[in-house]
């Protein structure tokens, strides 16, 4: 039995795991979703959420556990559970990203979608006057991101997510890594090829950074936990 830790993207919350859990559950598999600060479930103000209290309260999850664990983010998280590796390595099996932020030392999230000549969303992302944090319409949503989600999903998660605001510092805040640490620990890039948020040629950028020891590919946009997510759940697998 492996036990997996499943780390959701920004604007979400651990609901974006609800149709992949089961599956992984049912072959036999332990599941933890964590909710980071400031998502639906562990609300905290903007102020409040950090890239750093991201990583902590994965870390917090991991810590007490007397096995290895195989982490898995989406999207923004893979800047997040890139750092957990950086500082608990010995504690991770692999690290799975599906279709996630892999940066290299001092890049960060904003700047790798600002190089995106595919990325879509970004353009369309309202910022505060203050820039501390975005949101982003429903019409965004459903073009750019939810665009291969069948009608009944997207009506469910649609509520959750538009006029959310999510605090930028996270994907403001720099990476920083070693190959002692992070570079040591096994890694598998799930890439999605009709993703709008995060191009495809942009996810062969970032995983033509490091040594990444399996590569799979999902024909679908950026929400393959929504879109597809027995197909996801069997490369996780």
């Amino acid at each position: 039995m492996k036990h997996y830790i499943l780390v959701h993207g920004a604007w979400e919350g651990s609901w974006s795991w609800d149709k992949t859990s089961p599956v992984l559950e049912g072959n036999g598999h332990k599941v933890t979703a964590v909710d980071l600060p400031g998502s639906p479930e562990n609300k905290k103000d903007i102020s409040d959420v950090t890239l750093e209290k991201y990583v902590q309260a994965v870390v917090d999850v991991i810590d007490p556990l007397d096995e290895k664990v195989i982490l898995v983010g989406h999207s923004m998280a893979g800047a997040v559970i890139s750092q957990v590796a950086e500082r608990i390595p010995e504690k991770l099996e692999k690290l799975i990203y599906v279709t996630a932020f892999m940066m290299k030392n001092d890049d960060s999230v904003i700047e790798v979608m600002q190089r995106d000549p595919g990325g879509e969303f970004l353009p369309e992302l309202i910022f505060a006057q203050d820039q501390s944090y975005a949101t982003a319409a429903e019409a965004t949503w459903r073009s750019k991101a939810f665009h291969d989600v069948d009608a009944q999903s997207v009506s469910e998660v649609l509520p959750l997510v538009d006029g959310l605001a999510q605090a930028t510092e996270p994907f403001m805040a720099k990476a920083s890594y070693t190959a002692q640490n992070f570079g040591s620990v096994p890694k598998v890039y799930i890439r999605t090829t009709f993703d709008k948020m995060l191009s495809v040629e942009m996810q062969d950028e970032l995983i033509a950074q490091w040594d990444v020891d399996e590569v799979h590919s999902l024909p679908s946009g950026h929400f393959p936990t929504l879109s597809m997510p027995e197909r996801l759940a069997t490369l996780m697998l």
